[in-house]
């Protein structure tokens, strides 16, 4: 990506209210051993952080309200270098995500949409050729508001998993989901181009269901895996995006998963995206 592009990011924009305990609770069970943190996350302002962290002209559009919350979340995107002038304030509260991190770093997390439930899309803007990312914890109208903007290059993180709209489904260059959404999307076996994350494991590259790549995971010490699968796909659509090989793209980017998973934060420090496989 050159320094005249701008990736655009639309989403999720949360305030994440982490508790890390031994071991996480089963059905009708309590544990006590739970220590609380509150953090900025949302996948959308997850993915927008990583991707200016990473280097890139990153703008956001999203919501949130017009309370405290709202306001570090915002300050937050800014710190990091991202764009937040297309952040709506609504008067419905902040989103808010309500998660359990274990102590080998899995994760379990309910979202409560708040102000994403309330982006207005007539106020969405895009260049007509820009680069777009986008996940699914936003209005898929929003998401089609937004592709219909531009015939730039457009990544979908399809999570959580949901059926979409035909049009919306051929629109998509890339498709980024993790195992568990790639079963619940079975049309995804005939989309253009897949990257399916698998953990440890590393990811690969599908063209209509057929493997054209794979990376394999790289060792690390597991802290919180939350913002790992974000951190993933703003490299992989960073790399395609400036036109780097797709299997070279695919390595960078479990480059930069590895390294967000040995960080206990939600929006990982990160380093400029060349210097990983460097």
């Amino acid at each position: 990506m050159t320094s005249a592009q701008v990736l655009t990011v639309v989403g999720s924009i949360n305030l994440d209210l982490v508790a890390r305990v031994e071991r996480a609770p089963g059905p009708g069970e309590t544990v006590a051993d739970g220590v609380l943190t509150r953090e900025p996350g949302g996948k959308g302002a997850n993915q927008a952080i990583a991707a200016a962290r990473l280097g890139a002209t990153v703008r956001m559009i999203g919501a949130v309200g017009g309370d405290a919350e709202g306001r570090a979340m915002i300050a937050s995107l800014a710190e990091a270098g991202v764009d937040v002038t297309d952040i709506q304030i609504t008067d419905a509260a902040s989103g808010t995500a309500l998660i359990v991190v274990d102590r080998t770093g899995e994760n379990s997390i309910v979202v409560c949409p708040g102000a994403n439930a309330r982006i207005d899309p007539s106020a969405i803007e895009l260049p007509p050729h820009g680069a777009l990312l986008a996940q699914l914890e936003v209005s898929v109208d929003i998401v089609e508001r937004a592709a219909s903007l531009t015939d730039g290059f457009f990544a979908l993180n399809a999570s959580p998993a949901r059926d979409l709209p035909e049009e919306l489904f051929e629109r998509v260059d890339l498709f980024i989901v993790n195992e568990s959404e790639y079963e619940r999307m079975p049309r995804l076996a005939a989309a253009r181009l897949v990257a399916l994350t698998l953990g440890a494991d590393g990811a690969v590259l599908l063209r209509e269901g057929v493997e054209t790549a794979r990376a394999p995971g790289l060792p690390t010490q597991v802290h919180n895996t939350v913002g790992a699968g974000d951190a993933f796909a703003a490299a992989l659509t960073l790399g395609f995006v400036a036109g780097e090989d797709p299997a070279t793209a695919l390595r960078r980017a479990c480059a930069v998963g590895a390294a967000a998973v040995a960080d206990e934060r939600s929006q990982p420090l990160l380093r400029p995206l060349a210097e990983y496989l460097a």
